[in-house]
This record gives C-alpha cells, sequence and structure tokens, in this order.
C-alpha cells in the first residue's frame, strides 16, 4: 500500500510539472477579452480626481482611465472598448482574483506580501508616490512629528494603516485611528471634523484637496513616510497579457523620451529616421506580432491617449486641478525614476 501511494503521488508530481508550460502559455485573459470585444478594468471609486472620476457628462476621466484606454487601444485597436468597474479598495484584489476584471489600473502598492501570497503580477509602476498627511491650516501644524495624540483618517486594509502603525511607533507618539472604506469617505470624514488628519498616498491627497469645499484651508505636510509605488495588476495565470500590459505601460514612457506626442505620432510614423521609433511604430521589424499585436498597435494607443507625459500632465500635472509636481515620476533622463527597457 505505502508503494502505491508513493507512486500516486510521483505521478500527481509529474502531472504538476507537465502542467507548467501549458499555465505558463496560456492566453485566457487576451483570448476572453477579443471574444468580449472589451477590457474590463478595475479602477478607483470614480470620484478621485485625477485618478478616475466621473465627469458631469457620466464619462470616465483620469490617469487610471487613461491607462485602460491605452491598452485597450493596443489590444483591440479602438480606446472606447473598455468597460470601467469602479471598486472599492477592499474587494479590489478579490474581483482580480475571481475574474470579474481583466486588470486593476487604481492605487494599489507592489508590496512583497502582496506579490508573494495573491498569485498577482504587477505589471510594471506607472506613479512612484510616498504616504504623507493632509492637515487643516487652521491647527497651525507643520510637521508630523507634531501629531501625537491625534486621529487620523485612514482606508482600513491599506499599506497606509501599516505605515502609520510603524511611523507612530518608531517616533514614541500615539493616535486614533478613524478607517474609512474609500477616499471620499475620508475626505468627508476630514471635512467634518471627525478627524485631525487625513493620511493617503501624497498624489491621493494632492487629489483629495481639490475636491474639498475650500482647498486653500487644508496643508500637506513635508514627511513622505514610506515608498508608494503603485502599477497596473493583473493574474499570474495569463503571461502573455501581463507582458501587453506591461509593453503599454513601456511604450507610453519610451513616446515620452523619444518625443512620439498624440499630435504627430503619424508622422513619426511615415518619417522618423530613428530607428528605435521606427521598431516603436512598427515601420520596421514584427515587434507587434511579438505579442500578438497588429503592426501598428503602438501608433493607435498613443494616437488615442498621448505619451506619459500627455497623461500625467493632462490628468495630475500642470495641467489639472490637482497640480502635482512630477517629481519621481520624471524620465530618467531628468532625473527620476521612468526607464523604458530597449525595443530590440
Amino acid at each position: 500500500m505505502r508503494h502505491r501511494v508513493g507512486e500516486i503521488v510521483c505521478a500527481a508530481a509529474m502531472a504538476a510539472l507537465l502542467a507548467v508550460p501549458a499555465a505558463a502559455g496560456s492566453n485566457g485573459t487576451v483570448d476572453a477579452i477579443k471574444k468580449r470585444g472589451e477590457v474590463v478594468c478595475g479602477v478607483s471609486t470614480g470620484q478621485s480626481t485625477g485618478m478616475s472620476t466621473l465627469d458631469n457628462k457620466g464619462d470616465w476621466q483620469g490617469f487610471e482611465v487613461d491607462f485602460c484606454r491605452a491598452l485597450a487601444a493596443a489590444l483591440l485597436g479602438d480606446a472606447t472598448k473598455v468597460k470601467f468597474a469602479p471598486l472599492e479598495f477592499k474587494v479590489a484584489f478579490a474581483s482580480l482574483q475571481s475574474g470579474a476584471v481583466d486588470l486593476l489600473a487604481r492605487t494599489a502598492t507592489w508590496t512583497f506580501s502582496r506579490d508573494a501570497e495573491l498569485n498577482l503580477d504587477w505589471a510594471g509602476i506607472y506613479i512612484y508616490d510616498g504616504q504623507g498627511f493632509m492637515v487643516a491650516k487652521k491647527l497651525n501644524v507643520s510637521s508630523a512629528k507634531e501629531l501625537d495624540g491625534a486621529t487620523i483618517c485612514l482606508t482600513g486594509g491599506s499599506t497606509t494603516e501599516l505605515n502609520l502603525a510603524d511611523y507612530f511607533r518608531t517616533n514614541g507618539m500615539s493616535y486614533t485611528p478613524i478607517v474609512g472604506n474609500a477616499r471620499e469617505q475620508n475626505q468627508q470624514n476630514l471635512e467634518a471634523g471627525r478627524c485631525d488628519v487625513y493620511t493617503n498616498e501624497l498624489g491621493g491627497l494632492a487629489s483629495s484637496r481639490t475636491a474639498m469645499k475650500n482647498p486653500d484651508d487644508w496643508v500637506l505636510l513635508p514627511e513622505v513616510i514610506s515608498k508608494e509605488p503603485t502599477g497596473p495588476v493583473v493574474r499570474q495565470d495569463d503571461p502573455r497579457f501581463r507582458d501587453i500590459v506591461y509593453w503599454t505601460l513601456a511604450t507610453l514612457i519610451a513616446a515620452e523620451e523619444l518625443g512620439i506626442k498624440q499630435a504627430n505620432v503619424r508622422e513619426m510614423a511615415s518619417s522618423s529616421d530613428n530607428p528605435e521609433v521606427k521598431r516603436i511604430l512598427g515601420t520596421t521589424g514584427e515587434f507587434g506580432a511579438m505579442l500578438g499585436l497588429s503592426k501598428d498597435w503602438a501608433v493607435r494607443m498613443i494616437e488615442a491617449t498621448g505619451n506619459y507625459g500627455e497623461i500625467f500632465d493632462r490628468n495630475l500635472g500642470q495641467g489639472s486641478p490637482v497640480k502635482l509636481a512630477r517629481g519621481l515620476n520624471r524620465l530618467w533622463t531628468d532625473g527620476g525614476l521612468l526607464y523604458a527597457p530597449p525595443f530590440r
């Protein structure tokens, strides 16, 4: 009997090993998207100014939204072929794991435990951020070191909650948490005086300030207490789809570096002598085919949304109400962290 059990275990192990190449070659997400005719993109809840917002006409706007549109243009040739699924943070990862959405393009920090335990992959980083604090000017607080005993609004179950506990413990301070389910709930609690402070990523705080009745009444403190790299998240069961999502982001970054813009992408595709530009825009080589995409996938994508810099400026930067500085989200050639691998 013991010998028979050993045979069964060995057979099961061999079957598992044989299944790995099949799983690695899975194209299920891409096939489902093409059959459905749209990308289902999990975003923030529709009130996150600069990231994902429903405007007065009921249209989605924001950085996350434009990334999803760029992906749809790359994969389906049409940036409008997106269904946006607004998700509170507490259900975002479960929604992706269940297959309810194809990807998350919403604030979700890349961490060791999430990467290792959730069977999810971050397909690059599109925002380098860090956690900070927003308080009312009337409190006359100039540093987070002055927040001992404060009541602090935050989103439950997030890295924000853990970072806050670490920071206050390290600095020998105490606080009372007021836990909300979403950014807009935290904003409302802060404005109603239910807490003294709101803590979140700096980009989120800058966005929240624009939604306040009197934005000038609020100030962001100078301390940054964490690293918060965020980017598109996909399941681990379809490496081809992960590649498409990653190279969508990389192409947007490379396009900014190479001067490829929404207004000139067609002209550059037909006239540029730059070998890298020609490879990206499909003039030479078969790079689209390597991902199962059309030859002009990058042209369609950039024509629909612009490059990374255009997307950032329009939604988060100086061309937006948020007025967020590029900071670490500048190109590497400008002293930032954005860097695309070579197209070869």
